[in-house]
């Protein structure tokens, strides 16, 4: 039997549908221009959308590659920007593996036990949300001072100091998952337990995987926090070879001369890392939030 649509119904499918169409097109609009930026000739910000003369010189300097000028000069890159790309991956993977770790655990101590001062720590943890890290700045720098001094390891000008840093702002992670513990019933925990399970068991192989969706998001977020970090990265790091990504950027643009065409190419392989993790975060997303619809 042919479903006969109303007139009305069918101009809000297709007023719904433009909308959606010039709102992704707004959305790409930025990352167009970038990518238009990166490969005209010449750093100059300024031009059409679309560049009437391709060039790749941006592109072979982001990489390392030899560049030849207009003169017909070959210029060797001393911006090691592969070298950056990597150094933010190395700590954003090891950040965000630390905020889940210190994050699970802390929630589930929030979310399953009774202890004292319980409601004062949660209260705390949300009141430190409230100031943002550049106001810390100060602080940061003279706590990691004085620790290279005993622990050159987390020192100024290591990358391990950084990871330390961003553990630290896993306020709010604490938060999202001890509100999703909260959502899967004790019982669950109660009958592995009268099965023989130890709290660790129980934790590791009963709640852990029902609260895989929420981990995937706080990886992912925590990640990305990390890629894009500059005041905290700008504050604890000094050696180029050392530098992240959002750090050495900087060093695209002078005072007297801003090198957007380089400073655009390397925009665009700085975000590679985050699509390529939030696709396969996705993918395990979906997998959990499917094996979880079944948990009861």
């Amino acid at each position: 039997m042919a479903i006969v649509i109303d007139k009305s119904q069918r101009w809000r499918v297709i007023a719904a549908h433009v909308f959606l169409i010039c709102l992704c097109a707004l959305v790409l609009f930025p990352l167009l221009m970038v990518v238009s930026i990166s490969l005209r000739p010449g750093n100059f910000a300024s031009g059409s959308l679309i560049p009437t003369t391709i060039s790749l010189e941006h592109w072979r300097f982001a990489l390392g590659m030899p560049v030849t000028n207009a003169d017909g000069r070959v210029i060797i890159p001393d911006l090691p920007v592969l070298r950056w790309l990597w150094n933010s991956v190395k700590v954003a993977l090891l950040s965000a593996g630390t905020a889940v770790l210190l994050s699970t655990t802390a929630a589930y101590a929030f979310a399953r036990m009774k202890f004292a001062g319980k409601k004062a720590s949660l209260v705390g943890l949300m009141l430190m949300q409230m100031f943002p890290t550049i106001l810390a700045l100060i602080a940061i720098h003279s706590i990691f001072s004085r620790l290279g001094h005993t622990f050159p390891l987390v020192g100024i000008d290591s990358p391990w100091a950084l990871v330390l840093a961003y553990s630290g702002g896993i306020a709010l992670h604490i938060w999202t998952i001890k509100g999703f513990y909260e959502t899967i019933p004790s019982e669950i925990e109660e009958a592995a337990t009268v099965d023989g399970a130890t709290p660790w068991q129980t934790f590791w192989r009963v709640l852990l995987p029902m609260a895989l969706p929420i981990i995937m998001v706080i990886f992912l977020l925590a990640f990305i926090g990390a890629v894009n970090e500059y005041p905290v990265a700008s504050v604890l790091l000094r050696s180029q070879d050392k530098l992240t990504m959002a750090a050495g950027m900087k060093q695209f643009l002078y005072q007297q001369k801003y090198l957007w065409g380089d400073f655009a190419a390397a925009a665009i392989l700085s975000g590679l890392p985050i699509a390529v993790v939030f696709i396969l975060v996705q993918r395990w997303m979906i997998s959990g939030l499917t094996a979880g619809a079944n948990k009861g």
